[in-house]
C-alpha cells in the first residue's frame, strides 16, 4: 500500500519553489514531453507537490463554534475579538474538555445580530451529535464548553440533523485560506444554504481549501467547489467521500491514515462503519467484526513552509504501508 521507496526517493529531488503542472500550477504545454514547472510561492502550492492528505486533520473529538461576523485575529483566542480575559478562560476550558474552539460566519456576509449562533458537536462513531443554539453574550460559552464531552448530547440547543459544513476562510492566519476557501464556501452556500459557514483555522492551511463536516469531523483538503459539493452530498446520504479526505478528527494522525487505508481497501463508504484502536500499530474495526492491522511509517519529504512566508520546516507525513485482515471478532 502506498508508493514505493523508489518513488518516494525520487520525489526528494523535487526543488522547493517549483511545482509540476497539475499540482496547482498554471502554464502552457511545452510542446515536448518535458514536465512544465513554474515558481510556487504559496504554502498550499508547495504542499500539493507531493505531501499526502491522509493523517493531516486536526485531532478534535469535540467542537465548539461561535458566530463572530468580523474582527478575527490571527488566533481566534488572542483576545482581539473576545477580549483577553474571556479568551484565556475559553482556551483553558476548551483544552480541559479536549474540544476545538472555532469562529464561524456566514459566507460573504458581515451580519451583526443581537444573538450569535453556537454549534456544539461530538465526533465519535456511534455517538456523533450536533446541537445549535443562540446566545446573547459570549460569556455564556464558559458554561457550554465543558458540556461537549463524551456521552449523549446535552440537550442545550436544537438537534442538527443534516451535516454542517465549515470551510476555512481565515485570511489573517494564511492567505491561502481566504483566496482558496472563500469561493468554495460561497459556492456551497448557493446549494446547501444555511448549513454552510466560513470558519477559522482548521489546522493545515497548506491543504487549502480546507473543509470540516460536522458532526463526524471528517476533514477535507484541496477540493474545488464541485468536489466539495460531492463530499457534502455524500455526507447527507450517510456516506464518506474519499477523494481529498484528510481524516476523521476523532483519531490521531495514525488512526486517520489507518481508517482511510481500510476504507480504500474495502470500498466501504458508509459513515460510522469503523472504529480505530489508536496505537503504534493501529487496528481498524468494522462494525461487522472484521479487523485490520495497518502498518504505518513516516516518510521524509523536502522541507517547506507550513504557512505562506514562513521558514521551511521538515515534512514527515504518516503513510500506510500495509493493511492486513487479522480476524473477525464479536463486537457485541
Amino acid at each position: 500500500m502506498g508508493e514505493s521507496r523508489t518513488a518516494a526517493g525520487a520525489r526528494k529531488q523535487t526543488l522547493i519553489g517549483e511545482t509540476r503542472q497539475g499540482a496547482g500550477s498554471m502554464s502552457e504545454p511545452s510542446g515536448d514531453n518535458e514536465p512544465v514547472t513554474i515558481a510556487a510561492t504559496t504554502c498550499s502550492a508547495l504542499s500539493a507537490i507531493d505531501e499526502p492528505l491522509p493523517g493531516t486533520a486536526a485531532t478534535a473529538p469535540g467542537y465548539v463554534c461561535l458566530e463572530v461576523p468580523s474582527g478575527w485575529g490571527r488566533d481566534v483566542l488572542d483576545g482581539s475579538a473576545l477580549g483577553a480575559e474571556l479568551a484565556a478562560e475559553i482556551s483553558a476550558r476548551a483544552d480541559a474538555a479536549g474540544v476545538r474552539f472555532m469562529f464561524i460566519r456566514r459566507p460573504g456576509r458581515d451580519i451583526v445580530r443581537p444573538t450569535r449562533t453556537v454549534l456544539l458537536a461530538r465526533t465519535e462513531p456511534g455517538n456523533t451529535w450536533c446541537e445549535r443554539l443562540e446566545i446573547a453574550n459570549p460569556d455564556d460559552l464558559l458554561d457550554l464548553v465543558p458540556r461537549v464531552v463524551a456521552g449523549p448530547p446535552p440537550g442545550l440547543g436544537t438537534a442538527v440533523g443534516e451535516p454542517v459544513v465549515l470551510v476555512c476562510a481565515h485570511g489573517k492566519r494564511d492567505r491561502c485560506c481566504a483566496v482558496l476557501g472563500r469561493p468554495v464556501a460561497a459556492a456551497l452556500a448557493d446549494e446547501f444554504g444555511d448549513a454552510v459557514w466560513e470558519c477559522s483555522h482548521t489546522g493545515g492551511h497548506r491543504f487549502a481549501p480546507s473543509m470540516i463536516l460536522l458532526p463526524t469531523g471528517y476533514t477535507y483538503g484541496r477540493l474545488d467547489s464541485v468536489q466539495s459539493a460531492e463530499a457534502v452530498r455524500a455526507a447527507t446520504t450517510g456516506r464518506v467521500y474519499l477523494p481529498g479526505l484528510r481524516g476523521r478528527s476523532t483519531w490521531d494522525a495514525a488512526g486517520q491514515v489507518a481508517e482511510i487505508a481500510v476504507r480504500a481497501l474495502t470500498g466501504t463508504d458508509q459513515l460510522d462503519e469503523f472504529t480505530v484502536d489508536d496505537s503504534a500499530v493501529p487496528v481498524v474495526h468494522h462494525r461487522d467484526g472484521r479487523a485490520w492491522r495497518v502498518d504505518i511509517e513516516k516518510r521524509d519529504l523536502p522541507p517547506r513552509p507550513a504557512s505562506c512566508g514562513a521558514a521551511p520546516k521538515p515534512v514527515r507525513p504518516v503513510v500506510a504501508t500495509r493493511a492486513t485482515l487479522i480476524g473477525v471478532f464479536d463486537r457485541g
